[in-house]
């Protein structure tokens, strides 16, 4: 309850003067419920205040990342709206500054994320947004990786070094590592001097990833039957077993209906075992769920586990220094070529609802920007 009220104490802090002010109306990209609880996606005007808050700025938005809308977060949060706005990893110029802010002027290249309470979608041609959610962009850094490294550079950040602690030395396996996030929490890993084993969904995935070597040691292909990941794992780590694992969801039962398991989850029985003594376990499952016997088995290895969700950053002001810290260091890894998100060909505007509803429904496999 407490985790609900200050994630929910963010709809308070980051609003700024939002009502009273004159408007400007534009087009965006907007998702809707309806009856069925399936989303839908539909471009709709909106109004976007003219005169700007104390801290706020006005940007023109070059180009906007796409991300599943995650409609369960809104409801825990309270922000259950006719409608919520699509697209939040922005990156662009700015235009106009609020008489208090201290950190930008126009024509300053600026990449951010909207807060979850925005009334604005990033696909608006210019968008506010409170100065301490934005930092600049690396001149040598384009808008397309910009937008696109944003969020999965900063959920690669908070798994690895806030939850896990990362060290040199240590073995890393990273679920699904042909994803965006796998890829850029690859990268970051080999950086840091930390062994890196990764799961491949597929023959293709496979391939992608030994493309990869130094930075990734072992590619475990779990598509095929015949590969057990604990067995694997534990054969790399000479019995030892891993550090760190990053899952990419888990199977929570034996048996599940194949229609649930459209990628090879592992089950969590399997993450416990391939754990070494005093591991990490970051988990992306938030519907995770432990019996008595696995609790005991994380408690005889002394290992931890963690809740990976990366919007907790905006939800409090005791850490926005930290968060904006990351930020900064993401884009410095683009700009020095640490950091190789895996993008799509960028998409024009026209194409935001189509593209948005394969992003959606997960049927796309690497991180799609819409160019404005």
């Amino acid at each position: 309850m407490y985790i609900l009220i200050m994630l929910y104490h963010f709809v308070l802090i980051q609003s700024e003067e939002r009502s009273g002010n004159p408007s400007d109306s534009m087009k965006g990209l907007y998702c809707r419920l309806n009856d069925s609880e399936e989303v839908k996606f539909v471009i709709q005007e909106t109004d976007v205040p003219a005169t700007l808050g104390d801290h706020q700025v006005k940007v023109q938005v070059k180009g906007c990342a796409l991300s599943p809308v995650d409609v369960k977060l809104f409801n825990d949060l309270k922000l259950q709206r006719d409608t919520a706005p699509v697209g939040r990893e922005i990156v662009g110029t700015v235009r106009q500054v609020g008489p208090k802010v201290s950190f930008f002027q126009p024509d300053d290249e600026v990449v951010g994320i909207l807060s979850l309470d925005t009334e604005v979608s990033g696909l608006c041609s210019t968008v506010t947004i409170h100065e301490q959610l934005l930092v600049p962009k690396p001149e040598k850094v384009s808008w397309v990786s910009a937008a696109g490294a944003v969020r999965d550079g900063l959920r690669a950040y908070t798994a690895l070094h806030t939850l896990a602690h990362m060290a040199v030395g240590q073995t890393l396996l990273v679920l699904d590592g042909a994803s965006p996030f796998g890829v850029l929490s690859i990268q970051l890993a080999h950086y840091h001097g930390v062994k890196v084993l990764a799961t491949a969904h597929s023959q293709d995935d496979q391939k992608f990833l030994e493309q990869l070597r130094p930075s990734v040691a072992r590619v475990i292909g779990v598509w095929d039957a015949k590969v057990d990941l604990a067995e694997s794992c534990l054969e790399e780590t000479g019995g030892l077993g891993v550090d760190i694992v990053l899952d990419a969801g888990v199977k929570l039962y034996e048996e599940e209906p194949e229609a649930q398991q459209p990628l090879q989850l592992p089950h969590k029985h399997d993450i416990i075992t391939l754990l070494g003594v005093g591991g990490h376990w970051v988990t992306m499952e938030h519907n995770l769920q432990l019996d008595p016997p696995d609790a005991h088995s994380l408690f005889l290895k002394a290992a931890s586990l963690s809740f990976l969700n990366d919007e907790v950053w905006t939800a409090s002001t005791a850490r926005q220094g930290r968060y904006l810290h990351i930020l900064r260091d993401v884009m410095d890894k683009l700009s020095t070529g640490t950091f190789r998100p895996l993008l799509e060909d960028p998409v024009p505007l026209y194409e935001a609802t189509v593209s948005m509803e394969m992003v959606q429904k997960r049927q796309v496999r690497k991180r799609v920007v819409v160019q404005l």
